[in-house]
């Protein structure tokens, strides 16, 4: 039977030959995926973070959403806690609610409004995590426009403001963490990113928030020149305040893995797409979980689950199917699709000219 299939081959044209082996390799690739996939979802053991990394875990803005539900995730796992956030109320009120769930746990509470002068409270945040194991850092504080706007309209403050926290504060927690973690030579360090960053090519009408969810002038280029194509505006040399070689959420992420992994250091993004958020809500009019959408709780229950492996990951398994689906499709597609969704967030459109 295989001397058969053999001459049955031979006797093919070789352009039937070379697309079926082309088909071949492209379907093992997908099957390979798809099996890997499931294996990381359902089968891989999470690592055990106190023991690998540390007794201690900091995140940043703890106090709702992602950050939130990772505090709960890592108390469960029996990890200490240093809870940073902006409002003084809701961290003592988010404390109170773990220690009543985990009594075991010691909480320390930081404020710290990132969208400010952060230099004093970043301050705080070194003497709080001086002689504490800080195991696990989740960069997970940050924020967006309000609305989606194209980037002319979209106010100095707003775009500064987004660049601060998302920016300065990832930058400049990690460094004030990363220094003990070297002397320990452990430690894992969890970078939020964005879908909107990394998933799809571009993220018109929220061009600032995409470029500092992933590396600069890629995003922003894609995203500025989207917007800027629907509408016959000249655009003045003040986009160049925004400078190109600022360290960026998911290239930080990646450099940083590559320059400190022999110092047991393992440094992740994770690209979450939608989560059944506030943020979600207000920019996405996101109001429930669904199939694709998940409550924060469920996110960071798979999340936990990838700390210490990838380099980067998307951690819920829906979310991973997006990916996929949204990687078959040509990028103009996907380019004329987020701009359609923000255009239709904006409103009424008043073109200029």
């Amino acid at each position: 039977m295989l001397s058969t299939c053999i001459q049955h081959l031979k006797s093919q044209p070789l352009w039937i030959l070379i697309l079926s082996s082309l088909g071949f390799l492209s379907l093992y690739k997908h099957t390979f995926s798809l099996l890997k996939l499931v294996f990381i979802t359902f089968l891989r053991p999470p690592k055990n973070l106190k023991e690998n990394y540390g007794s201690c875990a900091l995140i940043t803005g703890s106090t709702d959403g992602i950050g939130k539900a990772f505090a709960f995730q890592l108390a469960q796992k029996g990890l200490n806690l240093i809870l940073v956030s902006r409002n003084s109320q809701k961290l003592r009120s988010v404390s109170s609610e773990i220690q009543a769930q985990y009594p075991h746990t010691k909480i320390k509470v930081v404020v710290l409004d990132f969208s400010g002068d952060i230099t004093e409270g970043i301050r705080v945040v070194e003497e709080a995590v001086e002689g504490v194991e800080v195991g696990v850092l989740v960069n997970n504080v940050g924020v967006s426009y309000p609305t989606a706007r194209f980037f002319h309209e979209v106010e100095e403050e707003v775009w500064r403001r987004v660049v601060r926290v998302n920016l300065e504060g990832t930058t400049r927690v990690t460094r004030a963490v990363l220094k003990g973690m070297i002397e320990r030579k452990r430690g894992a360090i969890v970078n939020v990113g964005s879908g909107a960053a990394i998933v799809v090519p571009s993220h018109p009408l929220y061009a600032v928030y995409a470029a500092s969810k992933a590396y600069a002038p890629l995003s922003l280029s894609l995203s500025l020149s989207l917007s800027l194509s629907f509408i016959t505006w000249n655009m003045k040399e003040k986009t160049n305040t925004l400078k190109a070689n600022t360290l960026y959420v998911d290239q930080f992420s990646r450099s940083l893995h590559v320059e400190y992994k022999h110092f047991g250091i393992h440094v992740q993004c994770q690209v979450p797409l939608y989560v059944s958020t506030k943020m979600a809500s207000k920019l996405a009019s996101i109001e429930k979980s669904s199939f694709f959408i998940p409550t924060p709780e469920n996110y960071a229950q798979a999340a936990i689950r990838r700390i210490g492996y990838e380099a980067r990951c998307t951690p819920y398994m829906t979310h991973s199917i997006q990916w996929f689906f949204a990687s078959l499709l040509p990028e103009s597609i996907l380019d004329s699709w987020r701009l359609s969704i923000g255009l239709s967030r904006r409103g009424k459109i008043d073109i200029p000219y």
